[in-house]
């Protein structure tokens, strides 16, 4: 590891990769506890897979933007390190599969040196920001979203008021008001607006979700200025630290802390924390993410065919749209179920090279967008995908469907969602071959009922589930239908329709697609399936959800040979057992020295957020050492008083609660910060001492 030192130019990354070395011998030789191992390797893109042994690791790319160089360079890393395979995911992101983990620091070090980084791509952190894949070229938004994505993403990569909170967090940028990125499913989502004057600003909406428990989010700003962007984010991100649950992890997500305290409540916690910002105003560069350069032109041949001249111009009807930029093109490509091989991606940057632009964008639904394609370029640009296979046309429609990895690798995995998507797409192709025109439904498949797969915003979606019959576990999915985007903020939450075995989805396809031919009559899918109701689509599935007429091929799950088991895949190894008290007054230790590293370097925000988090953990270690746990950080700090400080157990020039809170009644500056990290350095050696007195009577 010791060689990252001059491989790397970028120091912060270069610690950061010594310190991922560092904490995984340290968990083998079993000094550090297996839960906090697992915070800790979630933060770096680390993430335990089905299989025993290996990892999934997550490569965050802000907004999916992915160059010719970087693609070549994760395509590298996944055949040294993993299996050879590029997953696309539905936040934009890149995931290599079957990873050793004592291998993640070299992989990790490896994907830097192309500006790629898998700091936290998860955990509970702020994760992958994404933005409508379109951004920049779009032409009817009002301005191109990609800066302030970028910024945002920047600002709080390794921010230390989103490090370790209760869960995580996910931000998203629309083009425009058609919201394609889903704003409404988000912590954060933001949507382009100007006022009168021709500001640039947003309409904010907050505390979204899916998940087993949908929350459609709330509009709590319907103009914020394009510097309010970042100040009000970190006021968000403050009050989620502080006050969202920790101890029962299924209710830890914004969506249960409004649920809690109230839309109101929280709104107001939220102006509280303006004060303690790092920066009141906060200017975007609006050239950060500038445009790619168009490719040279190229003298074509005039001969130059299709190669299917009928499947060329469906393609052009599908997959193809006129940039904002005069006689430019962006070109989008469907990845089936969104994997690719390293070999064809290789391929598929030489054969793209001469006629788009350096920059890819990952998309939403796991496919590519290339942009730049000039007119007299569209004809050979496909020639060369059809050859290699990326020439599929129906991009985003309802024979594009969206689907998470399900038991293939993932540890919470009920179902073989990626080959069930096969099966489906299959049925539109052959069936319906004139819906891949459709691009107003989507289908959409998670593995569980966590909506990886984003099945709860789909217009038909599915979930892995089980169903008993005759003794034996079958598999099933879960039928959702009715959801999708509105626009402008406003979205649907797919109702639960009935349960199937999985063997079935493919009829209940069917049997919904012929339906709504019979009986739409020009309706959306939307207005069709509000007018039927909920019950008429239960009794017109119900005979397929009959277990009496199973048939033996049905107890075993898409892409299997086996019978269906509800399995669980094994995680990591675990480290043994450790004093968790000393665990968390070492934690202390480490962030006061954080802290002190910040302020020296004039970081007063940061120094104060740290010393902050020393408060909390020694507080909280003292408390765990009495057998009081407390599910937020300001249940910590009120736990201390009532069972430390009002005792008298522990002498404060006042409450606990009116020492910690500071952070949130002064600007951060240099004195402020100062007094701040002295008390919380006192504080630290005081109840460490306490503590360890304890021990040795």
């Amino acid at each position: 590891m010791q060689s990252f030192r001059t491989e790397l130019e970028n120091p912060v990354v270069e610690k950061d990769i010594i310190d991922l070395e560092q904490k995984i011998r340290a968990f083998r030789e079993g000094k550090i506890h297996d839960e906090k191992f697992r915070s800790l390797r979630l933060a770096r893109g680390v993430y335990g897979q089905r299989q025993p042994g290996v990892q999934m690791v997550r490569i965050k790319l802000p907004f999916g933007k992915v160059t010719f160089k970087q693609l070549l360079r994760i395509a590298d890393v996944s055949d040294e390190y993993g299996s050879g395979n590029l997953h696309l995911t539905t936040r934009q992101d890149i995931q290599i599969h079957y990873v050793s983990l004592d291998r993640t620091p070299q992989l990790w070090a490896e994907l830097e040196r192309d500006d790629i980084t898998l700091r936290e791509a998860c955990g509970n952190t702020v994760r992958n920001v994404t933005s409508s894949p379109d951004a920049g070229i779009n032409p009817d938004e009002l301005f191109d979203v990609s800066p302030y994505a970028q910024a945002t993403f920047a600002y709080f990569l390794r921010n230390p008021v989103c490090q370790e909170m209760g869960r995580k967090i996910k931000i998203s940028f629309s083009a425009n008001a058609k919201d394609t990125a889903f704003s409404y499913i988000h912590d954060l989502g933001f949507i382009p607006k100007l006022d009168d004057q021709g500001n640039r600003g947003f309409k904010v909406m907050f505390a979204g979700g899916l998940g087993a428990q949908p929350f459609l989010a709330s509009v709590v700003k319907t103009f914020l200025l394009e510097d309010q962007l970042i100040p009000y984010t970190e006021s968000v991100l403050r009050v989620f630290d502080r006050y969202g649950e920790r101890s029962n992890r299924n209710k830890a997500r914004m969506k249960y802390l409004v649920q809690k305290l109230g839309l109101e409540e929280v709104t107001r916690l939220i102006e509280e924390e303006v004060i303690a910002n790092k920066s009141r105003t906060y200017p975007i560069n609006r050239d950060l993410v500038p445009l790619p350069e168009a490719p040279p032109e190229i003298a074509l041949d005039a001969e130059l065919k299709p190669a299917d001249p009928v499947h060329y111009q469906q393609w052009l009807d599908t997959n193809v749209f006129q940039q904002k930029q005069a006689n430019f093109y962006g070109v989008y490509l469907k990845i089936p179920v969104g994997d690719i091989k390293t070999d064809r991606a290789r391929l598929l940057v030489e054969a793209i090279r001469p006629y788009v632009a350096d920059e890819i964008r990952i998309t939403q639904n796991q496919g590519l967008l290339l942009k730049f394609v000039r007119a007299n370029g569209l004809l050979p640009l496909y020639n060369n995908l059809l050859e290699l296979g990326f020439a599929v046309s129906g991009f985003d429609s309802l024979a594009d469907v969206t689907t998470c990895p399900g038991t293939d690798t993932c540890n919470l995995g009920i179902a073989n969602s990626m080959s069930l998507a096969v099966v489906l797409e299959t049925v539109i192709q052959d069936e319906f071959p004139d819906l891949i025109y459709d691009k107003d439904i989507k289908i959409k498949i998670s593995g569980c009922m966590n909506s990886c797969g984003q099945h709860g915003l789909a217009h038909i979606g599915f979930h892995g589930s089980s169903v008993k019959a005759n003794g034996q576990v079958v598999p099933a999915v879960q039928v959702m239908l009715g959801g999708g985007t509105v626009g402008d903020g406003e979205g649907r939450v797919a109702e639960r329709v009935i349960k199937v075995p999985t063997k079935r989805a493919q009829y209940v396809l069917r049997t919904i697609l012929e339906d709504y031919q019979l009986h739409a009559a020009g309706k959306s899918f939307h207005e069709y399936y509000d007018f039927s109701g909920k019950d008429y689509f239960y009794q017109l599935l119900k005979p397929l959800a009959d277990l009496t007429t199973l048939t033996p091929e049905e107890y075993v799950d898409w892409g299997h040979e086996e019978t269906f088991q509800t399995a669980v895949g094994v995680g990591e190894c675990a480290g043994v057992i450790v004093d968790l008290v000393a665990t968390l007054l070492f934690e202390g230790e480490e962030k006061l020295l954080w802290a002190r590293e910040a302020f020296e370097a004039g970081a007063w925000s940061d120094a104060i957020y740290h010393a902050y988090s020393v408060y909390v953990n020694t507080a909280k270690a003292l408390l765990l050492d009495k057998g009081i746990s407390a599910s937020t950080q300001i249940g910590v700090i009120r736990e201390f008083d009532t069972n430390f400080v009002i005792t008298g157990e522990v002498k404060l020039e006042g409450t606990f609660s009116d020492l910690v809170l500071q952070i949130n009644k002064n600007e951060p500056g240099v004195e402020f910060a100062a007094a701040y990290l002295k008390g919380a350095g006192e504080f630290y050696q005081e109840l460490r001492a306490k503590r360890e007195a304890q021990v040795k009577a």
